[in-house]
């Protein structure tokens, strides 16, 4: 995103530069105060905004804003004869009064004003009224009112159209049927996954929120945009499609950053090769790939390289998408189906066996693609476990299996989730015929990391991450499965540390020793994985036995750096494996550095 500017009301304005916007799940917002010289810090999360000042000598928080109290995001009018850096100024609205930013350009206004719409859609009591101008001097410009907490004078604008970006076939009675590209009417969002909206004809249902895009916003319209694809996905695509000029624009490794991806077969290539172009902003906050070359927003730019290579190995020619073959899971089996009747599964091949039972390949309502894991009577506390069951399904991201149901009216019970066709990560590893690329490897940990980073938002502890506990999907997406299952398993083998189930060989002392499990043990397991994938899939430890490790790990004794990590991959792994849990990384910070690291692979 291009860096726009912050004015925080304090009497006189202060006016700071936005530098950073690193993450999907929490956005670092670090600034540089105009006035002051000093640093200072927003850290936005789901559920706060934390406020940091610091300089040379030293850092402190000086307040927070709970994201629940904002109630409003919205532009605001700039003011007459505004300098250029004033005219695209939006606000934030909360309990204290109005935070005003100032972006670059509209494109990237929009963009700000999106996520945050995103990120505050379900508080309570969002305001119906907004002021369109400026609170200045003691005054709201647009209707003079000199009280600062005054209702709003101009009445929001309140529609809710979304544009379907998948097909959606309903799969319950409640559903609304989506067709690519068609416009809807969202009419409640009560349920953060699924939201009761209208299409064109009258016809009301819910729909899979993560189907759909807010009308006119964005880059998702286009189908040359396709934003969870990584670097090798996009090369492996491009390759499939095999046109001399195939194209498609790609969310970079950094977040808030685009990449162009392009096959050429420049020089009567057979084979053809990808070439990456980051996009670049310029200081007034104009995108370009040529310098030469710069537009006020990004399909400006595209438009403009499908008739001019303008340095680039080709002009745009093909645009190569996956979005229609690629919708992604929704959460559950259609709207407020979690119990699912096991007569509409048909069971069609064994996976493998866990610690809960058989797991198999099946399809639900002879269509939908499913595994269900088969659970073994007396192998877990089956209440507990149903009980958690629906908190569980609105966990959703696209680095997290999806779990869609469980069937509980019979014994055994079935857990029924998300199918991933390429198996385990740590099968994936060791025999994958073709060794992947140091890209694809870290790859698959900043996979992980953000499906981790996302539970770790969510309070969630997963306590047995290792690479056999996450999938791979047909495009070599990494997703993590089995998260919070351990905490219902009744083999003593498995809950004691002491016993030989126990996952030992990706615990930190603190759970060797005295069984305290938190997001930080699942750092330290995080640590373990990465080894296990820039080992391609070796065994932990592999000379010690279980006793052994935890009398040499609980003395200081780490895993080695393998032959395909570098020593700044090493040194993540190291930076989880902290004797104090308070010193090891947040997954927020992994994200952070496994995204800056790829970023500076491409």
């Amino acid at each position: 995103m291009s860096p726009p500017c912050v004015y925080r009301q304090r009497g006189v304005s202060e006016r700071v530069l936005l530098q950073r916007l690193p993450s999907l799940n929490a956005h670092e917002l670090q600034i540089v105060s105009k006035l002051t010289g000093k640093c200072q810090l927003f850290i936005l999360t789901q559920e706060k905004i934390s406020y940091y000042e610091y300089d040379t000598k030293k850092k402190g928080l000086k307040g927070t804003v709970d994201v629940e109290k904002i109630k409003c995001v919205e532009r605001v009018l700039p003011e007459d004869k505004a300098p250029t850096e004033r005219q695209y100024p939006f606000q934030i609205i909360y309990d204290e009064g109005p935070l005003y930013i100032f972006a670059k350009n509209d494109e990237t206004r929009k963009r700000w004003i999106h996520h945050l719409k995103q990120v505050v859609r379900f508080n309570m009591d969002l305001a119906q009224k907004y002021h369109p101008c400026f609170w200045l001097d003691g005054m709201w410009l647009c209707c003079q009112q000199e009280v600062k907490q005054a209702p709003g004078c101009r009445v929001l604008d309140t529609k809710n159209g979304v544009v379907a970006e998948y097909d959606y076939a309903p799969m319950s009675a409640q559903d609304l049927e989506l067709r690519k590209d068609e416009e809807y009417t969202v009419l409640e969002k009560s349920e953060s996954n699924w939201w009761r909206a209208r299409d064109k004809s009258g016809k009301e249902g819910y729909i899979p929120s993560n189907y759909v895009v807010e009308a006119g916003n964005g880059l998702e319209r286009f189908n040359w945009y396709c934003k969870t694809i990584n670097r090798s996905q996009a090369e492996n695509l491009l390759k499939a499609e095999n046109k001399d000029g195939g194209y498609l624009v790609r969310n970079s490794s950094k977040a808030g950053k685009y990449t162009v991806t392009v096959f050429t077969k420049v020089g009567g290539d057979t084979v053809g090769s990808c070439k990456h172009y980051n996009i670049c902003i310029t200081p007034q906050g104009l995108f370009y790939l040529a310098e030469k070359h710069s537009f006020s927003t990004i399909p400006e730019l595209i438009n403009y390289h499908q008739h001019n290579a303008a340095g680039m190995v080709s002009r745009l020619k093909y645009i190569v998408s996956n979005r229609a073959q690629n919708a992604p899971s929704t959460a559950g089996l259609g709207y407020g189906i979690w119990e699912i009747d096991p007569r509409n599964l048909t069971f069609l091949k064994e996976l493998g066996s866990g610690q809960f039972g058989v797991v198999k390949y099946g399809r639900w309502q002879g269509q939908h693609d499913v595994a269900i894991k088969m659970i073994k009577e007396g192998s877990m506390s089956e209440d507990d476990f149903i009980a958690e069951a629906q908190v569980m399904m609105k966990l959703r991201h696209e680095n997290l299996v999806q779990l869609y149901g469980v069937c509980t009216k019979t014994r055994p019970i079935y857990i029924v989730t998300e199918f991933l066709s390429n198996g385990c990560l740590l099968d994936y590893l060791r025999d994958s015929p073709n060794n992947p690329t140091s890209t694809q490897l870290l790859e698959m940990c900043k996979d992980v990391s953000e499906g981790m980073a996302y539970l770790e938002s969510q309070q969630y502890i997963h306590r047995d991450l290792a690479a056999r506990n996450c999938l791979v999907d047909s495009n070599g997406t990494i997703k993590v499965t089995d998260f919070g299952l351990s905490r219902y398993v009744l083999d003593d083998e498995y809950t004691s540390s002491l016993g030989s189930k126990f996952p030992v060989r990706w615990s930190p002392p603190e759970v060797l020793l005295f069984c305290r499990f938190s997001s930080k043990s699942d750092i330290w397991a995080f640590g373990v994985l990465m080894w296990e994938v820039y080992t391609l899939g070796k065994m932990p430890y592999e000379r010690l036995n279980n006793t052994e490790i935890v009398e040499n790990v609980s003395s200081g004794l780490r895993l080695y750096r393998p032959q395909l990590a570098q020593d700044r991959i090493y040194g993540i792994m190291t930076s989880c494996w902290h004797e104090k849990p308070e010193e090891r990384p947040t997954f927020q910070e992994l994200v952070m550095t496994v995204q800056d690291l790829l970023y500076e692979l491409q």
